[in-house]
């Protein structure tokens, strides 16, 4: 939602009509060879266990980017923060494009947190007070929040990879001086939907209704000897652009604490049209 709406001003100031389709959308808001990364047997059932070993492992950072492509204009948004995966929670602070309308002045970052099926949004803006949330239901959503808040959940982008298919071992090579192997395959998001855990299948199964990303999500998936997700880029189609989802993660085993809001921070009036 506010991710969108800020995006919206960009968009005005680039003139970019395919670009505004996509970000519209969040309206609602060379690596060298290492070893210690042999190639699994089964590289599907790898990837597809990947959202598994990150609730194995409990908590990371991660820092994210997306961007959005089309007719020759790039916008990027990034994002870092902390993410629990056995609780289900994160927190992610998202640093939107410099808008020209603001001649220098810098923004506070959108402070997202993300639990579930749900996504709280601080910093909005769009008439939203600046100590007020605003609360999105992940289900509700026409792309099940993989894209919608600028950053996609962390988690939920591994549980994308539960549909995975036509899978193949690329080589071993390093993230972040980890080493890693490289799968690259294409995320089928009803078999996704069928097989997420309860919290996700729900908004998994609204993209598939909603008909996002038709066609399947392509996807290059870093893992490593553990099995778990240090880099992953998933390649959304949303209206006439091209959308690039990379998360990193690192630091597992980091404090996670999210504090959900209360039911009085949480904004409850109309969303300004701007």
């Amino acid at each position: 939602m506010g991710v969108g709406r800020a995006m919206g001003q960009q968009r005005r100031h680039t003139g970019t009509a395919a670009v505004a389709a996509a970000v519209g959308l969040m309206t609602l808001a060379t690596g060298c060879s290492g070893g210690g990364a042999a190639a699994s047997d089964d590289p599907a059932k790898e990837v597809r266990d990947a959202a598994d070993s990150l609730v194995r492992a409990g908590t990371s950072k991660a820092r994210t980017s997306m961007e959005m492509a089309s007719g020759g204009t790039r916008v990027t948004i990034r994002g870092h923060g902390v993410y629990d995966y056995r609780r289900r929670q994160g927190r992610l602070d998202v640093v939107l494009p410099q808008d020209p309308a603001d001649r220098g002045r810098r923004k506070p970052p959108v402070t997202e947190l993300l639990a579930g099926g749900d996504l709280y949004m601080k910093n909005r803006g769009a008439g939203v007070p600046a100590d007020k949330w605003v609360r999105v239901e992940t289900s509700s959503l026409s792309d099940g929040n993989l894209v919608t808040g600028g950053a996609t959940d962390p988690l939920v982008a591994a549980e994308l990879l539960r549909g995975a298919r036509q899978v193949t071992y690329v080589r071993e090579t390093r993230v972040d001086d980890v080493a890693v192997r490289h799968y690259r395959g294409v995320a089928d998001l009803a078999d996704a939907a069928s097989a997420a855990s309860a919290q996700y299948g729900d908004a998994l199964r609204a993209a598939v209704a909603k008909g996002f990303s038709k066609g399947g999500v392509p996807f290059d998936a870093y893992l490593d000897d553990r099995g778990r997700l240090r880099k992953l880029r998933h390649q959304f189609q949303v209206a006439n652009a091209e959308v690039a989802s990379t998360t990193f993660l690192y630091g597992f085993g980091a404090p996670v604490r999210v504090r959900l809001p209360p039911r009085k921070d949480i904004y409850a009036g109309k969303i300004a049209e701007r």
